[in-house]
Formats: structure tokens, C-alpha cells, sequence
């Protein structure tokens, strides 16, 4: 049976270098960004169920207009709630898909899913690894990488969790304040002791 590492962590804190470097050495990767966007796809089912409750984010033919739902759940937690209570039992499925699909040719699978903990994907986990970095740089990072202001970066922000709770709930934590290169060594050892056993399951 594979092992299953989790990583997840706030906007703009640089998981995708981490992922990379993951994927690198030898992990099948499940990208969750990329799952969200297959099951929201034009017409599906889950748009289907999301176009009840946010109608004026769906054309004719059931397209997700994703800016527009943005801007109204990021600044709504009961709307934020409630397309999570509905989008994550899509994402979950598909999910447990892929982990059977990949199970079959990789030991180690990496699990790359933001709202790790939200979608209750931490309980497929064996090992997770959070990372972090510093408000003021994840805020440049995402305006310049979302070409969004600062004041929309920011509720996107509110409605996450905090440095803290992913440093109390992780395994391991990755802070991807400083260079690139202290990022990847940081994972690298990381990498060295999921591989050796040294991390139990969760």
C-alpha cells in the first residue's frame, strides 16, 4: 500500500516548488487545483448542484464563471461554507480515484490539495507537510500571480487557516520565506526521512 503525504498551506506560499521537487524525487503527484477544475467543468454534475445556490456565476451551458464565485465567497463565509459542502464530495471521490490509480505504480503518492484540512482530505493522509511563508510576501505573490488587489488577496486570506493551525496540525512545515534553494533543501530532507520510515502514520 502506498504512503500518502498530504501537502497543503496558505495562498501564495510557494507549494507548488515544494510539489516539484516532490515529483522529483520519485512521488506520483495528485494535484487538487487540477481535480477541482475536472469536476467543475462545463456542465457537470457538481455545477449542476452549484448553479442552485450561485446561478448568476453559470452561463447556459453550465460554465463556471470562477472570478465571479470568488468574489462572492471570499467575502461570504456562509457562501464559502456552503460551495465547500458541496464542491469537496466531488473532490473527495475523484481523489480516492486517483490514489487507486497511482497506487499501482508509485510507493509514495503526494497529495497537493490547499484546503487539505477543509475538505477533510487529511484523513486519506499519512504524513502531512504544510507550508508557510510570511503574509507580506504571500500577498505579493498572489496579486502578481492572480492579477488581484491586494484588498481581494486579503479576504482570500481571512477565509483561511492560520500559520498556526497548520504548523499544529502538520507533520512536517516548510517556511518558503527565503530562497528557492532553502526551500528545495528543506524538502529534500524531508523527502529523506518519509522514505526512510521515520515518520509514522497519522
Amino acid at each position: 500500500m502506498s504512503t500518502i503525504v498530504g501537502l497543503t498551506g496558505q495562498s501564495g506560499a510557494g507549494k507548488t516548488l515544494i510539489s516539484e521537487v516532490f515529483e522529483r524525487n520519485g512521488f506520483g503527484v495528485i494535484n487538487c487545483d487540477h481535480i477541482a477544475r475536472e469536476v467543475t467543468s462545463a456542465g457537470s454534475e457538481c455545477n449542476r448542484e452549484l448553479a442552485i445556490y450561485f446561478p448568476a456565476c453559470f452561463d447556459e451551458e453550465l460554465v463556471l464563471d470562477r472570478k465571479a464565485l470568488g468574489q462572492i465567497v471570499f467575502a461570504d463565509r456562509e457562501k464559502l461554507d456552503k460551495l465547500n459542502s458541496i464542491i469537496f464530495r466531488y473532490i473527495r471521490k475523484a481523489i480516492d480515484d486517483r490514489i487507486e490509480e497511482l497506487g499501482r505504480c508509485y510507493e509514495f503518492i503526494l497529495l497537493d490539495a490547499p484546503t487539505l484540512f477543509e475538505a477533510g482530505a487529511d484523513k486519506q493522509c499519512d504524513i502531512i507537510v504544510a507550508v508557510t511563508a510570511d503574509e507580506k510576501l504571500r500577498l505579493k505573490r498572489v496579486t502578481e500571480r492572480d492579477g488581484i488587489d491586494e484588498a481581494s488577496a486579503a479576504k482570500r486570506f481571512a477565509s483561511q487557516l492560520s500559520t498556526e493551525f497548520f504548523e499544529a496540525h502538520s507533520d512536517c512545515v516548510i517556511n518558503n520565506s527565503g530562497s528557492r534553494e532553502e526551500s528545495e533543501l528543506r524538502a529534500e530532507q524531508i523527502i529523506d526521512i518519509i522514505k526512510e520510515g521515520k515518520i509514522g502514520s497519522k
